[in-house]
C-alpha cells in the first residue's frame, strides 16, 4: 500500500518536472511559421518582436501574439516549442476580394467606395469584422447630409476561394426627408418671415430642386444660428441669446420639424467710442475708419469692421501682426454701451525677400516688374496682395498664392514668397469654328504671349469666313521702359462683305498699320496713344442702297486716312478672364487728321462694375455710348463707320446687327449713335461649383442704334447665358427674348426687328 503511494508521488513529480522544463527558457536556434497564404514571411517577422537567437519562454509569448494580432492580418494565433525551434500557427483573415452596392441612386459607387475607405472597408484589404459593423453608421452619416433618412441597409458577406470574402451591400434610400417647418418662439422685434430670410435652410420651394435649401443638415443649422446672432447683434440686442434647438422628424420619415427658441433682450444704444493704445498712425486717419458713433445703435458689424479697416490701414504701415481688440462696457441701468478700441501695432514688419518659385520658363524678372511690395521695406498687406492681383492679371499663371512665413530667429521680418502655376501663353493653330453670323469659319493662328517668357506678345493670324478674309501681324511690349510705358505695332489686310452678317450690301478692302504707346498714370489708371494708317476699298453690288450710292457718288469710293486716337482706361477688376470683383473704365476718341480724304471723329464711353454675392454669384452692371459725326469737308460719319446692335455683346434675342435704322432696300445702315446697359447675374454651374472655365448668366439687355442722341426707342430683351472656355476655344451661347420687338414698320410695312432667340458663337473670343 505505501509502496503504490509512493510510486505515484514519485510519477507525479516527475511530470511536474518535464511540464516546468518545457516553459523554461530556451535558445530560439529557428522559427518556423505555419498557415501563411498571402501574408509573407518577411511581413511576420518584420512585427514578430522575437528573433533567432534570442532567449525566449512560451510563459512570455503573449506580448509576441498580441504583436501579431495588431496587424490585424490574422483572426487566430497560438505558439509551440519543438526543441530549440519556435513554431507560430496563424490563421489569417480573408481578404475583401469585391465590393457590390444595390439600389444606390443618390450617390454614385465611387462616392460610396470612398467613404468606405475611410473606415478600412475597401477592396484588397483584409476582411475584418469588426468594421464591417461600422458601414452602416457611416453609409447613414453619407445619407443623412442629402437628407436621406429612411436609409436601410443590410449587409451579407459570402465566403469565396482561397480565402476570401465578397461583401454585398443592399441600400433603400427611401425618399428625401424635407423641412416641413421652421419655427422661432421668442422672438418679438422681427418676424419668422424676416428672420427667415437669410437662412440657408429653408422650406420646400421653386428653387430647391437646385439649392437643396428644403434638405436639413447640421452644418447648415450651426450656419444659421449664427447668421441669426449676427441679425439681433448687428441691431443692438447685446444680450439676445438662442436658447434651444430641437430637430424633430416625422414617425413616416418624411418631414422635418425645426424649432429655435430665442430671447432677445433689450436694444443698446452707443454711449462713447474711444480709441486707445499705441496710435502709431496719426488718430484724424484712424477716426475716419471708425463706422460706428455716439447715439447710434450698437452693431457688431460695423464695431468689426472697423477694427478691421484699422488693422488694415496699420498693415499699411508695416505692422503687419498687429491688433485691435474691441472692448465694450455694457451699461445695464442705461441701456448704453461704451466702446474702446485698443490698438497694439507690435514690433514693424521689414520683407527680407521676394522669392519666385513655380515660374519655370517666364523670366523672374517679369514677375519682379509686378511687384508692388519692396524688398528691405516694411511690409505693406495691400501692396503684397496687389503684386497677386497683378500676377493674375497677366493671363501667364492658372493660379498664384502668396505666403508671408516670419523669417527664423527674428521678430521684425518675413519672406514674401509667390508660388505660380504656368500654363501654355503661346498658341499655333489650324482650325475651324463656327458663329451664327458669319458661318464656318477657317483660321490658322501663331500668336505667343510671352515670348521666350519675356512678356512680349507676338501674334500672326490668318482667318477666313463667308463675312471676312483677314491677315494680321501684332507685336506688343508691355515694358518698352522700365516705367511702364508699353509700345505696340500691327500690320494687316481686311476683306470683308457686310452682307454676309445683317448689314447693307457692300464690301471693304482695308489695308492698316499702326503703332500705339500705353502710359501708366498710376496702380489703375493708363492713357493709351493709336497712330492709324488706313487704305479703304469700297465696292457695291447689284442690291447697293441708294444711301450707299449717294456717299460713293460724293466722296469717292477708295480712301486714305490717318487716324490718331487717344484713350483713358481706369481698370480695378481682380482678374483679366472671369473677374468678380472691381470695375473698368474705358474712354477713347479718335479723328482723322484734317486734310485725310475723310474726315470724322468717334468717341465712346465704356463702364463695367462687378459686384460679389453670396454662394458664389457676382452681378455685373454695363453701359456703353459712343457717337460719331463727320467735320469738315465730310457731313456726316462715313456709313462704314457706323454702329450697329443686336446680338452677342449688345442686345442679345435680337439679330446681329439689326436693331437700328435701315437703307433704302431694308436692310441694317447703324447709326452714329450708340447705347447700350447690361445686367447680368453670374452663377456657377449646378452639381459642379469648383469649376473654374464655364459659368451661366441671367440678364436684362437695353440699346439702341440711332442717329441722334436720347433714350428713346429702347430696345429690351432677358434671358440666359452660357460662358465655357472649352480647350478648342471660346462658346458663348444665349437664350433670350426680345421684350418690345416691332415686327413691321406702321408707315412701310417693311420688318424693322428681328428676333433671334438661340444665340452663339465658337472658335472666338467674348
Amino acid at each position: 500500500m505505501k509502496l503504490n503511494t509512493f510510486s505515484c508521488v514519485l510519477l507525479l513529480c516527475l511530470l511536474v518536472s518535464q511540464a516546468v522544463k518545457g516553459d523554461e527558457e530556451f535558445i530560439v536556434e529557428d522559427i518556423q511559421v505555419k498557415g501563411l497564404q498571402r501574408i509573407s514571411l518577411g511581413t511576420v517577422f518584420n512585427y514578430l518582436p522575437v528573433n533567432v537567437g534570442e532567449k525566449f519562454s512560451l510563459d512570455n509569448a503573449g506580448s509576441a501574439i498580441k504583436a501579431l494580432f495588431k496587424t490585424g492580418f490574422f483572426k487566430d494565433i497560438s505558439m509551440e516549442r519543438d526543441g530549440s525551434k519556435l513554431i507560430i500557427n496563424v490563421v489569417e483573415r480573408p481578404s475583401i476580394a469585391k465590393i457590390i452596392f444595390e439600389g444606390n441612386k443618390d450617390l454614385s459607387k465611387d462616392d460610396l467606395k470612398k467613404a468606405l475607405d475611410k473606415i478600412g472597408l475597401s477592396e484588397g484589404k483584409v476582411f475584418d469584422r469588426q468594421v464591417l459593423d461600422k458601414v452602416e453608421q457611416e453609409l447613414s452619416r453619407q445619407y443623412l447630409s442629402h437628407g436621406k433618412y429612411g436609409l436601410k441597409i443590410k449587409t451579407d458577406v459570402s465566403n469565396l476561394t482561397r480565402n476570401r470574402v465578397g461583401i454585398h451591400i443592399k441600400i433603400s434610400e427611401g425618399r428625401v426627408t424635407k423641412i416641413k417647418q421652421i419655427n422661432i418662439v421668442g422672438n418679438k422685434a422681427f418676424d419668422d418671415k424676416t428672420l427667415l430670410r437669410n437662412f440657408e435652410l429653408n422650406t420646400s420651394n421653386l428653387l430647391s430642386f437646385y439649392s437643396k435649401d428644403d434638405q436639413y443638415s447640421k452644418q447648415k443649422l450651426s450656419a444659421d444660428m449664427e447668421t441669426l446672432r449676427s441679425y439681433y447683434l448687428d441691431r443692438g440686442y447685446i444680450n439676445f441669446s438662442i436658447e434651444s434647438t430641437q430637430v424633430a422628424i416625422t414617425p413616416d420619415k418624411k418631414d422635418i420639424y425645426v424649432t429655435i427658441n430665442v430671447k432677445e433682450g433689450d436694444i443698446y444704444r452707443l454711449n462713447k467710442v474711444k480709441l486707445t493704445g499705441n496710435l502709431v498712425v496719426a488718430p484724424e486717419e484712424l477716426i475716419k475708419l471708425v463706422s460706428l458713433g455716439p447715439g447710434e445703435i450698437f452693431s457688431r458689424k460695423n464695431a468689426t469692421e472697423t477694427s478691421k479697416a484699422i488693422s488694415e490701414r496699420l498693415g499699411d504701415e508695416g505692422y503687419a501682426f498687429a491688433n485691435v481688440n474691441m472692448v465694450p462696457e455694457i451699461k445695464e441701468a442705461d441701456k448704453t454701451v461704451d466702446m474702446t478700441f485698443f490698438v497694439d501695432p507690435g514690433k514693424r514688419v521689414y520683407v527680407r525677400r521676394i522669392n519666385m518659385s513655380g515660374n519655370t520658363k517666364t523670366r523672374d524678372e517679369v514677375l519682379r516688374r509686378e511687384m508692388r511690395q519692396m524688398e528691405s521695406s516694411w511690409a505693406s498687406s495691400s501692396k503684397i496682395e496687389r503684386s497677386k492681383t497683378r500676377l493674375e492679371r497677366l493671363g501667364y499663371f492658372e493660379t498664384v498664392n502668396v505666403e508671408t512665413p516670419p523669417v527664423v530667429g527674428t521678430s521684425d521680418q518675413i519672406d514674401v514668397n509667390y508660388t505660380v502655376v504656368e500654363k501654355p501663353s503661346g498658341n499655333l493653330s489650324a482650325g475651324a469654328g463656327y458663329s451664327q453670323v458669319q458661318g464656318i469659319i477657317l483660321n490658322a493662328n501663331i500668336s505667343q504671349d510671352n515670348v521666350f517668357g519675356s512678356g512680349k506678345r507676338v501674334n500672326i493670324a490668318f482667318n477666313n469666313s463667308s463675312y471676312s478674309t483677314s491677315y494680321q501681324f501684332g507685336f506688343f511690349n508691355p515694358y518698352f521702359t522700365v516705367d511702364g510705358v508699353s509700345q505696340g505695332y500691327n500690320l494687316g489686310y481686311t476683306k470683308r462683305n457686310a452682307g454676309q452678317v445683317n448689314i447693307a450690301n457692300y464690301s471693304t478692302n482695308i489695308a492698316n498699320a499702326g503703332l500705339n504707346f500705353g502710359i501708366p498714370l498710376n496702380e489703375f489708371d493708363q492713357i493709351r496713344f493709336d497712330f492709324d494708317f488706313k487704305h479703304t476699298h469700297l465696292s457695291t453690288t447689284t442690291f447697293t442702297s441708294t444711301q450707299i450710292q449717294d456717299f460713293l457718288n460724293k466722296e469717292g469710293n477708295s480712301f486714305l486716312t490717318f487716324a490718331p486716337a487717344v484713350s483713358w482706361t481706369h481698370d480695378t477688376l481682380n482678374r483679366a478672364i472671369f473677374p468678380n470683383k472691381g470695375g473698368q473704365q474705358r474712354f477713347s476718341a479718335l479723328g482723322t487728321v484734317p486734310g485725310s480724304d475723310l474726315e470724322y471723329y468717334k468717341v465712346s464711353y465704356k463702364h463695367q462694375l462687378y459686384f460679389p454675392l453670396a454662394r458664389d454669384f457676382t452681378l455685373r452692371l454695363q453701359a456703353e455710348a459712343a457717337y460719331g459725326d463727320g467735320y469738315g469737308k465730310t457731313k456726316d460719319l462715313p456709313f462704314f463707320e457706323n454702329y450697329f446692335g443686336g446680338g452677342t455683346g449688345s442686345i442679345r434675342g435680337f439679330k446681329n446687327n439689326t436693331v437700328g435704322p435701315r437703307d433704302s432696300n431694308n436692310f441694317p445702315f447703324g447709326g452714329s449713335t450708340k447705347i447700350i446697359g447690361n445686367a447680368e447675374l453670374f452663377f456657377p454651374v449646378p452639381f459642379l461649383p469648383e469649376t473654374k472655365s464655364v459659368r451661366l448668366g441671367t440678364f436684362i439687355d437695353a440699346g439702341r442704334i440711332d442717329n441722334n442722341l436720347g433714350l428713346n426707342n429702347l430696345k429690351y430683351s432677358a434671358g440666359i447665358s452660357g460662358e465655357w472656355l472649352s480647350p478648342f476655344g471660346a462658346l458663348s451661347v444665349s437664350a433670350a427674348l426680345p421684350l418690345n420687338a416691332t415686327s413691321t414698320s406702321s408707315t412701310t410695312g417693311a420688318t424693322v426687328d428681328q428676333k433671334q432667340i438661340f444665340q452663339f458663337n465658337f472658335g472666338q473670343n467674348f
